[in-house]
């Protein structure tokens, strides 16, 4: 198990999760830095997974959108249209490196069952093999409020315990957890959570983004479902990816139930 954010380098598996705010809209440059630096990681050995939200953030402008939908068949279609475009971006970067995308879309059913989840387990196993960098997702255009995960933070949590990876990082639009609202002058960074820390002096608030389902709270509680299952978490901003994997110290560090 590493101990500390500086072991991160040292890594066999690791699962990196970016939300839509961070590859869409004004900051869709961001996606070919955060390719390069999952390229980087993979070349040097550690398997990588990546839990990437953006279907419905990617349809958007092309069915003429400005903001997510409120009726599900309207998300659904946005997710059906954007999600191809998504992993095309990401296979085009990709390509540069000589590395294979695999597309792996989840619903929450298919991993509460005992069956499913083995079947969903075996296949990106088999990817990793394959040295294929997977590329997971919720399956947006069937799932619905009653069966979603709610959030991509908590998707990544689950398949990073799914896999036994050694470690998780939480990519956001803030560089770590602070105890205020980062825009109030009185917030401080929280460097490290230890385990057993119930957070309960920090003020967490939800995603400020028209495009996003998460925030703080969804990553806090993403973070603590992963430490449970015995892997440590990162937190930090989308642009600190590479520092952060080559073992910086940056963001917040999650330490895991040991």
């Amino acid at each position: 198990m590493l101990t500390n954010r500086s072991e991160l380098r040292t890594a066999k598996r690791v699962v990196v999760k970016v939300g839509s705010s961070s590859i869409s809209g004004e900051n869709a440059g961001q996606l070919g830095a955060l390719v390069a630096a999952l390229a980087q990681v993979h070349q040097r050995g550690t398997q990588v997974i990546l839990v990437s939200s953006g279907a419905i953030a990617t349809g958007l402008p092309l069915l003429g959108m400005t903001s997510k939908p409120e009726d599900l068949a309207t998300s659904q279609a946005l997710a059906a249209v954007g999600q191809s475009r998504l992993i095309a971006r990401y296979q085009q970067v990709l390509e540069q490196f000589g590395i294979i995308a695999g597309q792996v879309l989840l619903t929450a059913d298919d991993l509460a069952g005992s069956e499913t989840s083995a079947n969903a387990k075996s296949a990106m196993e088999r990817l990793l093999e394959l040295r294929v960098l997977p590329i997971v997702n919720e399956n947006d255009t069937v799932a619905t409020a009653e069966i979603r995960f709610g959030d991509n933070d908590q998707l990544a949590a689950q398949v990073a315990a799914l896999v036994h990876a050694d470690a998780l990082v939480l990519l956001s639009d803030v560089d770590s957890l602070y105890t205020a609202p980062p825009t109030l002058p009185e917030a401080v960074r929280v460097a490290t959570v230890e385990f057993s820390d119930a957070l309960e002096s920090i003020q967490i608030g939800p995603s400020a983004s028209n495009v996003g389902t998460g925030g703080a709270a969804t990553k806090v509680a993403a973070a603590k479902f992963a430490n449970a299952a015995g892997i440590p978490v990162l937190l930090t901003a989308t642009p600190n990816v590479a520092a952060a994997l080559d073992g910086a110290d940056i963001g917040t560090w999650f330490e895991a139930k040991s």
